[in-house]
């Protein structure tokens, strides 16, 4: 690698062995990373599509790479991406992230959500679900853990969360994440929680539901806080109506979630085309009493969605992906992931949306090096 100071790519694979067989290796594990990379950056979404990028623009990585044996073939690409170590490569990712993203600022809303690699299972196997930490306002991703389905986001985010650092932000979690313990894990780094609550904790949501008709019936009497939003865009009205309230004597078992101190309702009422729907959310939360706050908290969660996993799915073709053997799709989900930080942290943005942006860097080789940090 010539101008190292410089391509800081270079530091994001210490860490990341070889998996290969030495006397068979024919290109440098970091340069073929690298060349991986710079192609998604480009627009590829397979091996294929990074080895046919790589041939044609072979003279310009060989400005800042060695490629003494040129750009490697795609099923090399495949079977590298399938050997290295998952755990290895994911803790790379974390550890670029830890260098390159400022402290996050204190009440960030860190949302923790996962996402299935549709295609990349294969017959009569579980494909690939990733739980993410996602800064909602930064609209950076902080991490991962690969699971083996759904139902397991419950022992893979306390191992997500032990990685990252979040002292002072607000983690919000879907249903599938309220338990106890996880509460525990996000408390004890330094974080408060707010926490979807549904039919996992039926017994809890029966008895938020309860206290919430006798508030309904005479609203009053209870002591409570509110907070409304009115959003029009494209034909649609929603009004976001939030209650906060902190009588915790009247939920079921309070004790068991730590440092609890609110809970509250969420009412989204969405007017499209003369068509009203309403629909109710119930929350629990380590936050003191604080309508707006935990309004705006909820609706940052949901960025998530739009701002990572269909992002994913439209951009970076996610859901189409067929890397299928040992470690490849994870390692390939984690890459799409480092190159959309890449995007979104570029000193030099153009205008339009990430697919543009790609674009560009498709054909601008000063763009694609302004993205990677050489210039």
């Amino acid at each position: 690698m010539e101008a190292e100071e410089r391509f800081r790519l270079v530091d994001v694979w210490v860490g990341v062995r070889d998996p290969r067989q030495a006397k068979k290796v024919e290109h440098d594990l970091v340069d073929l990373l690298v060349v991986a990379v710079c192609a998604v950056l480009s627009g590829a979404d397979t091996f294929v599509e990074i080895e046919a990028w790589g041939k044609e623009k072979l003279d310009w990585l060989r400005k800042y790479l060695r490629l003494e044996q040129g750009i490697p073939c795609h099923d090399t690409f495949g079977r590298v991406f399938a050997a290295i170590d998952a755990d290895e490569f994911a803790a790379a990712f974390l550890r670029w992230v830890g260098q390159v993203v400022p402290a996050l600022a204190k009440d960030e809303v860190v949302a923790i959500d996962g996402k299935t690699s549709r295609r990349s299972g294969k017959a009569g196997a579980t494909p690939l679900h990733l739980v993410s930490a996602f800064a909602a306002r930064a609209g950076l991703v902080l991490g991962q853990r690969a699971t083996a389905a759904k139902s397991n986001e419950k022992t893979a985010i306390p191992e997500l969360l032990a990685t990252l650092a979040l002292e002072g932000c607000i983690i919000t979690i879907d249903a599938m994440g309220t338990q106890p313990n996880i509460a525990q894990a996000i408390r004890h780094r330094g974080a408060d929680y707010i926490l979807a609550v549904k039919d996992n904790q039926p017994t809890l949501a029966e008895s938020i539901g309860d206290f919430i008709s006798a508030f309904t019936a005479a609203p009053g009497k209870t002591p409570h806080q509110v907070h409304e939003v009115v959003e029009k865009d494209h034909g649609r009205l929603e009004v976001r109506r939030c209650h906060v309230f902190d009588q915790l004597d009247c939920l079921h078992a309070p004790e068991r979630w730590p440092d609890l101190k609110s809970f509250a309702m969420i009412t989204s009422e969405r007017t499209i085309k003369g068509k009203t729907t309403v629909e109710h959310r119930f929350y629990i939360s380590s936050l003191a009493p604080d309508a707006q706050r935990m309004n705006q908290a909820v609706r940052q969660h949901w960025r998530v969605e739009n701002s990572l996993h269909w992002c994913m799915d439209v951009v970076f073709g996610d859901d189409q992906m067929r890397a299928r053997t040992d470690h490849a799709a994870q390692n390939f989900a984690v890459l799409r992931q480092f190159v959309l930080n890449l995007l979104r942290l570029a000193p030099a943005k153009r205008k339009g949306g990430l697919k543009v942006q790609r674009l560009i860097a498709a054909t601008s080789d000063t763009f694609r090096a302004q993205v990677l940090g050489l210039i």
